[in-house]
């Protein structure tokens, strides 16, 4: 599993970039509002990377388990 960051760069001008990594598929944007409540701003432009069209590995296990009863 990828390490998980949030990147933010805020330029002398007072522009804000933010970057999601290690997220992949469309959860990265569950971060936005986050994002947008925690920097006092409002997001005004979004690009995606290469990770956004990904779709995340989970991995499942299934445990089988039976009981059988004597008569």
């Amino acid at each position: 599993m990828s390490k998980k960051q949030l990147r933010v760069q805020i330029f002398p001008d007072g522009q804000i970039k933010a970057e999601v990594l290690g997220i992949k598929g469309k959860g990265c944007t569950d971060y936005i509002a986050i994002l947008e409540q925690l920097l006092d701003a409002e997001t005004i432009e979004s690009e995606y990377t290469s990770e956004y069209y990904e779709t995340e590995k989970n991995r499942i296990q299934q445990q089988d388990s039976q009981t059988i009863k004597n008569r």
